[in-house]
């Protein structure tokens, strides 16, 4: 055993014994290769059944990095360009600025979280986005029209560019990947994404349902199970993320290009370590450098209250991460999911953690992602 496995190891086992979370799969990739993989705790705690290394997790925003990934291979082929306006795809998406205006809304604000959309999330239970019951990909029956024009009547918070706000972007996104490509977005994926790097466990929809973990929520003395209908406070203030455990088995609900897809540890640490290493085979160096370089200027993402981190293509960039607290090196990529889990890509060190849990928050935000980051790279 190596002395990360052996770190990663520790931290992990102190996160189970302190019930911050039930299980876990931490895969770590360095210089291109597998440094550790390995399960801990209970897929299902109920049930008695261990995690196991190839166990499935509901991705939540790790999806964001892989269709993105997909735009950006359409992006090099002429099939999308990052000024085109969205309405060449998707003519009826016209949602209002506050003056009552309809600006132009491109691909590049999609990208970047900066075409004045919201999360349900994002905003209080009175807002436009929880009265209409915009669904954030993570629950919900409803098509990818219906959504569409739950957005466009929600109306856009500020101007595009004028802000950084996390949303629903990249549903729209991928609502402009299926028109362009006249596919499915789980087609579409497959194609430029998970077939070509044989993802062969990442998909929208999950057929092997003994492998898809249970999740759960952080609470006292131990975390509660997750079933249909859970809604996990997130931000102070504002509503509840609503979260439904069924969303992926149903293949009537649009496929959320921002967090709709499902996967295994192991896909998700070699397809982010691919574009570490440069894109070889879905992507060139050009497109990889820009997912991994601050595409906001000088705007910067409202989580951070620090103000050292800007957003790439796909997730985060850390400008400088010891103010933030954490253990990585500036220019390193990160981002997660709200369902448990992190990842983070480190360019400098030529290294890539994912750490993929059935607990949030712990798992997203928690102790254990600071753990985890020391165990691999503070040494």
């Amino acid at each position: 055993m190596t002395n990360i496995s052996q770190r990663v190891d520790a931290a992990a086992q102190s996160a189970i014994a302190d019930k911050r979370i039930v299980g876990a799969v931490i895969a770590v990739m360095q210089d291109g290769d597998l440094a550790h993989l390995k399960a801990y705790g209970f897929a299902d705690r109920e049930a008695g059944a261990a995690m196991t290394p190839d166990s499935l997790f509901r991705l939540a925003s790790i999806s964001k990095p892989i269709v993105t990934a997909a735009a950006m291979r359409m992006i090099e082929l002429g099939k999308l360009s990052l000024e085109a306006a969205v309405t060449e795809w998707l003519p009826d998406f016209t949602p209002s600025a506050p003056d009552g205006s309809t600006p132009t809304i491109t691909i590049r604000h999609l990208l970047t979280h900066t075409a004045g959309l919201a999360y349900d999330f994002m905003q209080p239970e009175s807002g436009p986005y929880n009265r209409l019951k915009v669904s954030a990909g993570a629950d919900g029956d409803i098509s990818m029209e219906e959504n569409l024009a739950r957005i466009v009547k929600a109306g856009l918070v500020f101007p595009p560019g004028a802000a950084w706000l996390y949303s629903v972007a990249i549903d729209v996104l991928g609502a402009v990947m299926m028109k362009a490509e006249g596919a499915h977005l789980e087609e579409v994926v497959k194609r430029y994404v998970t077939g070509p790097l044989a993802m062969k466990d990442t998909s929208f929809f999950v057929t092997d349902a003994a492998r898809l973990v249970q999740p759960y929520s952080n609470a006292a003395p131990e975390p509660i199970r997750i079933e249909d209908g859970h809604r996990q406070p997130f931000v102070p203030m504002l509503a509840p993320i609503n979260m439904s455990v069924s969303r992926a088995f149903n293949r009537t609900a649009f496929p959320a290009g921002g967090a709709g897809m499902n996967g295994a540890a192991i896909d998700i640490v070699r397809f982010l370590d691919t574009i570490r290493a440069g894109g070889e085979p879905i992507l060139s160096p050009q497109s990889t450098a820009a997912m991994m370089s601050n595409q906001i200027g000088p705007l910067r993402i409202i989580f951070d209250p620090t103000g050292n981190t800007a957003f790439g293509f796909g997730g985060s960039i850390l400008l400088d991460p010891a103010k933030s607290g954490l253990h990585l090196s500036p220019g390193s990529w990160q981002w997660g999911g709200v369902w448990g889990h992190s990842w983070h890509v480190d360019p400098a060190r030529r290294t890539t953690i994912v750490n993929l849990t059935n607990t949030t928050l712990e798992g997203m935000v928690g102790q254990l992602v600071r753990d985890v980051q020391k165990a691999v790279l503070a040494h």
